[in-house]
């Protein structure tokens, strides 16, 4: 009986073992991806908030501003306002405003798009793909993308409504 608990035992340690070498190892050669300044900016499709689609190569030849967003975040909530009052100004001129949140629950998403009447498209990134496409990490962060597909800059932190009118300047065709 002990020496089969004494067996038992060492497998399980060795199983254990076994996943914590895995796992170091995953951690120690993962190479993440991170989009920078000059890159062409990852491709991706998307559902809006209205569950329309968007492909950003179907954008090509205009610019982008892409600002990657959660409703828990403070500075993001600050400029939410300031990205609907540049879009309102700035539609039919060869930009866009597109704003990815990060992976929450759509209802949420919904709700807080209600309460500031947002109406620039809200793209909804369940499954964190594009955000980890583009190598995201702390949020808000804004990629400036040029009429080519080209990054032209990205922008970590919020943003007031002279910075977006400025980045949006910079990305018109």
């Amino acid at each position: 009986m002990k020496k089969q608990r004494l067996i038992m035992r060492t497998i399980i340690l060795l199983v254990i073992g076994a996943m914590l070498a895995y796992a170091v190892y995953e951690i120690a050669t993962d190479e993440k991806i991170v989009v920078k300044k000059g890159d062409q900016a990852p491709n991706f499709m998307l559902q809006t908030l209205n569950d329309e689609s968007i492909k950003l190569s179907s954008l090509k030849g205009e610019g982008i501003l892409l600002n990657f967003w959660a409703t828990y975040c403070p500075p993001c909530e600050k400029e939410m306002p300031h990205l609907e009052s540049q879009y309102q100004k700035t539609k039919g001129q060869g930009v866009h405003i597109l704003a990815i949140n990060v992976g929450e629950n759509k209802l949420n998403v919904e709700n807080f798009a209600n309460k500031y009447n947002l109406n620039f498209p809200i793209l909804h990134d369940k499954l964190g793909e594009v955000t980890q496409a583009y190598g995201v990490g702390a949020l808000p962060v804004t990629y400036l993308i040029n009429s080519n597909g080209e990054v032209i800059d990205i922008i970590p932190g919020g943003m007031t409504e002279a910075d977006i009118a400025s980045y949006l300047e910079r990305v018109k065709p």
